[in-house]
């Protein structure tokens, strides 16, 4: 099959650019400027190895022992020995896909030559991308200070032939797939150790995987949303032209825009149930405030994920060109952790307003019956599918308490201050789970709301997505296993969900 060719340049990546070669997988190779810089950088470092003098991570051990000299003839030995004796991860495999960018946030972060880290070396982990072999981390070990350094090791631990891949998408023990392509395993040069385990690419490439789903999500939410406006009669006040201007707020203009556009050729607000004042519940009228609030959350996360990802996450670094080793706090995750956290707050308030959305749709409120169903009482209709997106909510809301906070010192109080963003990292990826469970649900229920609501004419943007929906999931006429209803409407939104936005052109 034919790949397109990439080069690994200087420029600026962007989530887009990260989002493209996730999904396209196209054949890496490096630009002359970054061999050059790479060469010259391993080049100083083999140099500098030869005076006498403390070089943290070449010469010496590291964390506390970072004054312990080691030998001459043992210093390539010391590189073996970080990546054998931080490979300390627990539990499941990372997803291939966070390992995909993982691996290729990596190599961002080795095109300035400043890590030290050599052409062949390099040049073997480019081989595994082009060939489909992208080394596999366990999921949890790190604190997101000192690097990501259990999961960065695993990766690591796979240039000696050992721990596990993913070839063409199936986990696989290195030595087999090294034995099948006739590679030997290789020998790490000075510093390079450290250089394939310092800096917090892993978490880094968990937030770039979690920003393309939330920023999904919300545009998701905007659609179950619109639903819901017209299952409710809700009004059109909030979203009008006129009201929106009276904002500065530019992430409301471009939620309002999406109702509007959304909510076309409705007739929603003209109904007989509608509140005579337009004093709609905050859930419904408010919804350019809340998903505004989430937008702007998720746009200074993805400035400070690109800034991350465009840095040297490494310590000590190597300036050939200025003839200087310096260390500092590249290293540190701080920065990704907190963004974590905020993302997970806000993602966690994408679904909580979603929750109450379904919830007045059920209230018996607007014309509707109770629970959305013929004979309530004989039948429950959605009334515990409600109950369930509490539960995942009040889960949320539990799981959005800080990590970063927190930190428990480390290396002998060397590192006595580290990000833990490894536990926002994983408590993001239950939420965003739990929201897109809850978002199905909303839309789930609305779907039920617009055919019970006598009168309503849907807009033709929401009328599509509407008898779409009933051939994944029909209407409930009879109580039956929601869960299942549950399952689909899930389903239906992770395959739809990011062709909408392009289709009704909404942004």
């Amino acid at each position: 099959m034919h790949r397109e060719i990439h080069t690994i340049s200087l420029k600026r990546y962007t989530l887009d650019d990260l989002r493209l070669l996730l999904e396209t997988r196209p054949y890496l190779q490096l630009a002359g400027e970054v061999e050059e810089k790479i060469a010259l950088g391993a080049e100083f470092v083999q140099a500098k190895a030869k005076e006498d003098r403390y070089i943290y991570g070449v010469n010496t051990g590291f964390g506390s022992l970072c004054e312990t000299r080691v030998d001459v003839e043992e210093m390539q030995k010391l590189q073996y020995n970080i990546v054998v004796s931080h490979a300390v991860g627990i539990g499941e495999m990372a997803s291939e896909e966070v390992s995909r960018l993982t691996f290729l946030i990596k190599f961002l972060t080795f095109r300035t030559g400043h890590t030290g880290i050599s052409l062949p070396t390099v040049a073997r982990l480019l081989e595994y991308w082009n060939n489909d072999i992208i080394p596999a981390t366990p999921y949890k070990g790190t604190v997101g200070a000192s690097g990501d350094l259990a999961p960065l090791a695993h990766m690591a631990l796979t240039l000696f032939g050992e721990g596990k891949v993913y070839l063409a998408g199936k986990l696989t023990d290195t030595a087999q797939v090294l034995r099948e392509k006739g590679w030997e395993p290789i020998t790490l040069q000075l510093k390079e150790g450290l250089a394939l385990i310092n800096g917090v690419q892993y978490i880094a490439a968990i937030a770039a995987y979690s920003l393309m789903q939330i920023e999904e999500l919300i545009k998701c939410a905007e659609i179950t949303a619109a639903m819901s406006i017209q299952g409710f009669s809700a009004s059109r006040t909030f979203y009008q032209l006129e009201y929106d201007a009276s904002s500065s707020h530019q992430d409301r203009h471009r939620v309002a825009a999406n109702l509007r556009t959304l909510l076309e050729q409705s007739n929603h607000f003209e109904l007989p149930h509608c509140n005579k004042a337009k004093q709609d519940p905050y859930s419904l009228r408010c919804t350019p405030q809340v998903h505004a609030a989430v937008r702007q959350t998720v746009r200074f996360a993805r400035q400070t994920l690109e800034d991350d990802c465009n840095s040297v996450g490494d310590n000590p670094l190597f300036f050939a060109e200025h003839d200087l080793i310096l260390s500092g706090g590249n290293l540190h995750g701080e920065s990704v952790a907190m963004m974590l956290d905020f993302l997970a707050i806000a993602t966690s308030e994408l679904a909580s307003i979603a929750e109450r959305r379904t919830y007045q749709l059920l209230s018996g409120q607007r014309g509707l019956p109770s629970y959305l169903v013929k004979h309530s009482g004989l039948n429950s209709g959605f009334m515990v599918a409600q109950y369930t997106s509490a539960a995942l909510v009040n889960e949320n809301k539990v799981l959005s308490t800080p990590a970063c906070v927190d930190t428990i010192p480390t290396s002998q109080l060397q590192e006595d201050h580290v990000s833990m963003g490894g536990t926002a990292a994983y408590k993001l990826c239950q939420i965003i789970e739990n929201c897109e469970y809850v978002l199905a649900i909303e839309l789930l229920v609305a779907a039920q709301a617009v055919q019970l609501n006598e009168g309503l004419r849907l807009s033709p943007a929401t009328e599509a997505i509407f008898r779409s929906f009933r051939q994944t999931v029909s209407f409930l006429e009879n109580d039956r296993i929601v869960s299942e209803d549950i399952h689909k409407a899930r389903r239906f939104v992770q395959l739809n969900r990011r062709t909408w936005y392009g289709e009704l052109q909404l942004c």
